[in-house]
């Protein structure tokens, strides 16, 4: 019993550390990296992970079986233009919310279904991708349009 635990417990550590904001390992005074969305009911913040390298957009939310409430994923590209994404691996519905470089949400596509390779995207380009559990933007009337700002999120992806 004792043995079984010490051998899971670098894959608890190692998973404890996978679900902690980007940035902040060993460093409890950080800020968590934030994207906020004005919407007719206010503001709404959802506190993000980052997907600013090819290795991290390529894998994105995929393999993961829950997603906390208020948490999502921002994928930082290098440049604008009309991104394509398919919810293979990814076994949790999700609502994508496309914004372009003025940070203005360009589109939603609402309750992608998990595990398929159907192409989803918005017409126009966006620069960012923002996913959030399916029913999110509908809750919080997210909608073309609506001014984003980031709080400890790059603006450019690291190569």
């Amino acid at each position: 019993m004792i043995r079984t635990i010490l051998a899971a417990l670098p894959l608890l550590v190692a998973n404890g550390a996978c679900s902690r904001a980007p940035g902040s390992e060993g460093a409890s005074d950080r800020v968590p990296s934030t994207v906020t969305i004005t919407t007719s009911l206010g503001n709404v913040a959802v506190r993000v992970e980052i997907a600013d390298t090819p290795q991290t957009r390529e894998t994105g939310l995929m393999f993961r079986r829950e997603l906390g409430a208020s948490d999502g994923m921002i994928f930082v590209f290098p440049a604008p233009s009309n991104h394509v994404f398919w919810m293979k691996n990814t076994y949790l519905p999700l609502d994508m919310i496309f914004i372009n470089a003025d940070f203005r949400v360009v589109g939603v596509v609402a309750n992608a279904e998990p595990l398929t390779e159907s192409p989803r995207s918005v017409p126009g380009s966006s620069l960012y991708v923002l996913e959030v559990n399916a029913g999110f933007a509908a809750r919080h009337q997210i909608q073309p349009g609506a001014a984003v700002t980031f709080a400890q999120v790059p603006t450019q992806p690291r190569q």
